[in-house]
């Protein structure tokens, strides 16, 4: 089979609670994932009701069979290209050069976390280096952390921070701080740290410390990042939908793009949108779908009976 009502690109939260809504709605719904979650380095999320602690891979697997159950289907692969079918609907294409088709596509195929190109940053993140507090805090509260400066947001993200810890260091890095910033800091007995950070100091498969470029060594057991958020929206670009100054696409509440029958949701239209969230978007985002394909039917219907009328 390879003609659908819905096809959802991106088999996260956001993806498979939409084709959850979708399947059970009677839809035929296909999932198309490339297997590459953002979170795969995270061992838990947390903040996810009746959910925390679980491993985001087992989410998704649990999430799998419960689409499965309801009859939806799952195709794993990389979408190379979407574009309107020539007779009604979204063409989807595939690396292996298979296609399908489907009257409405969803995407949401989250976003790329951009991160200092600083050793040991890469290697430990989603593990001891972190950027969600509400999502990681609470595992390293009353720990020795640092926050890596930097970015514009640095100070609030160690303001923040402190929710957690009451020995948290901002490492100034390549930032330069204000009198009013460095003045919050210290109300809330948080160090800074000035000088360019050189590396993560890795021990025994665990960070253990922030070395800087004048060989200062600072020992920490947590350092949080504040990253660059890059939406994985190229699909949904290059077929027109439109997207803001920012980069961030244009979308209505429910996910509704510009371009009619395609909908977004999850972190590739919203980058503050944790787990739990996203699974709420791609929730909002089927309901939405199954009403517009809903009046759809209704018009077609109407104009089946119509036709079939004596003149």
């Amino acid at each position: 089979m390879n003609e659908y009502d819905v096809a959802v690109i991106g088999g996260g939260a956001a993806g498979l609670s939409a084709a959850l809504v979708l399947s059970r709605a009677r839809r035929e719904v296909v999932v198309i994932d490339a297997g590459e979650p953002r979170n795969a380095p995270a061992t838990a999320m947390h903040g996810f009701l009746s959910r925390d602690g679980m491993s985001p891979a087992e989410l998704v697997a649990r999430g799998r069979e419960e689409v499965v159950g309801y009859g939806g289907h799952l195709v794993d692969g990389v979408v190379t290209a979407l574009r309107p079918a020539p007779c009604g609907g979204f063409e989807i294409v595939m690396a292996d050069g298979s296609a399908l088709i489907a009257r409405r596509v969803l995407v949401t195929t989250g976003l790329r976390d951009e991160i200092p190109d600083l050793p040991g940053l890469r290697e430990r993140w989603g593990r001891d280096v972190l950027h969600c507090p509400y999502c990681h805090g609470h595992e390293v509260r009353d720990q020795p952390v640092g926050v890596l400066g930097g970015t514009p947001d640095a100070v609030p993200h160690a303001l923040l921070v402190r929710q957690w810890s009451d020995d948290v260091i901002l490492f100034a890095h390549t930032g330069t701080l204000a009198v009013t910033e460095r003045e919050q800091l210290a109300a809330r007995d948080i160090a800074v740290v000035d000088g360019a950070v050189a590396r993560m100091v890795i021990e025994r498969d665990a960070l253990t410390g922030v070395q800087l470029d004048d060989g200062r060594l600072v020992r920490r057991t947590a350092v949080f990042v504040r990253p660059a958020f890059v939406p994985n929206s190229e699909l949904l670009t290059a077929l027109g939908c439109a997207a803001h100054d920012s980069g961030w696409l244009v979308a209505d509440p429910t996910g509704r793009t510009t371009v009619s029958g395609v909908w977004v949701a999850g972190n590739a239209v919203n980058p503050r949108a944790q787990v739990v969230t996203a699974a709420g978007e791609g929730s909002a985002a089927a309901i939405a779908i199954n009403a517009d394909l809903v009046d759809e039917d209704v018009a077609r219907a109407v104009r089946e009976l119509r036709a079939a009328q004596p003149a």
